[in-house]
C-alpha cells in the first residue's frame, strides 16, 4: 500500500459514516472492476428477488411501458 493510502486511511476513520460509506461503495466498484466480480448490495438484492417473484406471479412491464423503454434505449 502506499504511503498517500495509509495517511488517507487513517483520515478516513475520522469521516462521518456517510462518506465512509460512500469511500466503500467507489473503492468496491473499483475492486469489481479489476477482479471482474461484482457483489451486489442488500439493496440490489432485495430488488432482483421482487422482480423474480413479480415475474413468477405474471407480473410484468406493460407493454407501453416497454414501447417507452426501446424508444428510448434504440434512438440512443
Amino acid at each position: 500500500m502506499t504511503q498517500k493510502t495509509k495517511r488517507l486511511l487513517e483520515q478516513v476513520e475520522t469521516w462521518p459514516a456517510e462518506d465512509q460509506e460512500e469511500l466503500a461503495s467507489v473503492a468496491s466498484e473499483i475492486e469489481s472492476r479489476r477482479t471482474g466480480i461484482y457483489n451486489l448490495s442488500d439493496t440490489e438484492r432485495a430488488r432482483i428477488r421482487q422482480g423474480i417473484a413479480a415475474a413468477e406471479e405474471g407480473n410484468f412491464a406493460p407493454e407501453s411501458e416497454m414501447e417507452e423503454f426501446y424508444k428510448l434505449h434504440r434512438e440512443a
